[in-house]
């Protein structure tokens, strides 16, 4: 690839989880500061970084799709793979066409020197009046890595190969992350990291943390990616009387038989569960508990599989993220006997998945009538803009006027699509 001179464009895409996108964010605010431009698109890119995913093969298998097609519509463009796929199979990246750079996550804090030591194309030019000031917005929501990392080793996860021993971020540099966010007209933080339940930083724990943010920040919302049930406690869940955090709470499950856990090597029981869903509904009114399923585990019976599918509809989940099971090869389930078939773990995906919606719209249900503010943050067409509640209801209108970024009070009106319809109240 020869040099480019001039202005140098990126574009930058992420897969996975939050905290994927909480760096994504952040690579971008650098390559801003350090005079790059950063585009929407591929098409007029002259670098693009796919951020990549690996927990499932369904993830491998976009990000290899994603890079594929960047190359096809761009085939200038400086193709560069990083995150846990990258971690993880390096050499299965480097051998797609067009991949010019693959880095692992170990080196994707250093991406910005590795690229412009790598030769391929020149430097930016010198940050001038005409040179962005700010990364651009991905969206209304500001995702802030405070975590990374993961002890816990379940049996089925890849994540401690692919992100290391956990470690968390500065309480000081998290803050003043939150800050900057919110001086660029971010409304809502979400913080996220691999395991956020084991933040601890020189003795501050999760709950310290959100205790600094809130007082030394003007959030206006805040809310946290996932939690884990042993993480929940009467003081942590205290905080909540301060209605600038969410009412939202995505506690993983994984599996409702206590077999299938045990096997999963997860820290907790369906007791244990059920104690921190009782707890948190018990001290935060309207509150939305969201959970991740994982159907199709080795040696899962169909007995297990009902257990789970029953305890999952009387927990009454506000959403359930249905994944099918799927080998890592370097886990110690991938080496499990009693594989669950591909039939039979379609067919358990599809009635969990129809649960999903059931629960989804029984929750939105009790809150029709009702007024909420709404942070709307994107528009589909035809003047439909989506947004939402402090619980995580997703919310659609309609509007003439750009509502991007705007925290107005809605009336829930109706059930629609995978959400609900709401009027802006004047």
């Amino acid at each position: 690839m020869s040099q480019r001179s001039g202005s140098t464009t990126v574009a930058l895409d992420s897969i996975g989880c939050k905290l994927n996108q909480a760096e994504t964010e952040l690579l971008a605010k650098q390559l801003a500061e350090a005079g790059y431009w950063v585009v929407p698109s591929v098409d007029k890119a002259d670098i693009y970084i796919l951020n990549t995913c690996t927990v499932t093969h369904i993830a491998d298998r976009k990000s290899r799709h994603l890079l594929r097609l960047a190359h096809r519509r761009n085939p200038d463009a400086l193709l560069i793979a990083t995150g846990c796929y990258a971690q993880r199979a390096h050499q299965e990246l480097a051998q797609i066409e067009g991949v010019n750079l693959v880095l692992g996550n170990d080196e994707k804090p250093h991406l910005l020197r590795l690229v412009e030591e790598c030769g391929c194309i020149s430097s930016p030019a010198s940050i001038g009046k005409d040179s962005p000031t700010c990364y651009p917005t991905f969206r209304t929501r500001a995702f802030i890595k405070i975590q990374d990392g993961c002890n816990s080793f379940c049996s089925y996860c890849i994540v401690p190969m692919v992100r290391g021993k956990e470690k968390s971020l500065p309480v000081d540099q998290i803050v003043a992350e939150v800050r900057h966010r919110l001086a660029n007209s971010y409304k809502e933080v979400v913080l996220t990291g691999t395991k956020i339940g084991s933040y601890n930083y020189n003795g501050v724990n999760l709950r310290g943390l959100l205790e600094h943010i809130l007082i030394e920040t003007d959030v206006a919302r805040l809310r946290l990616s996932s939690l884990q049930p042993q993480e929940i406690s009467p003081e942590l869940i205290g905080l909540w009387h301060d209605k600038r955090l969410c009412p939202h709470f995505h506690l993983s499950l994984q599996s409702g038989s206590d077999g299938v856990l045990n096997r999963m090597k997860r820290r907790y029981s369906l007791s244990d569960y059920q104690w921190a869903v009782s707890l948190i509904r018990g001290i935060i009114p309207e509150v939305a508990i969201t959970t991740d399923i994982i159907v199709g585990f080795p040696g899962e019976t169909e007995a297990e599989f009902e257990q789970s599918y029953n305890f999952c509809r009387r927990m009454e989940f506000a959403r359930i993220h249905v994944f099918p099971y799927s080998p890592r090869q370097e886990t110690q389930a991938a080496r499990m006997t009693y594989p669950v078939g591909d039939k039979v773990k379609k067919q358990r995906s599809q009635k969990m998945l129809a649960l999903a919606k059931e629960s989804a719209q029984n929750f939105s249900q009790r809150f029709l009538g009702k007024t909420m503010p709404v942070l709307w943050e994107k528009q589909s067409g035809d003047g439909v803009w989506s947004g939402h509640t402090p619980n995580y209801i997703k919310v659609y209108t309609k509007s003439s006027e750009d509502l991007t970024n705007k925290l107005l009070p809605v009336k829930l009106a109706e059930i629609r699509w995978d959400g609900v319809w709401g009027e802006i109240v004047i």
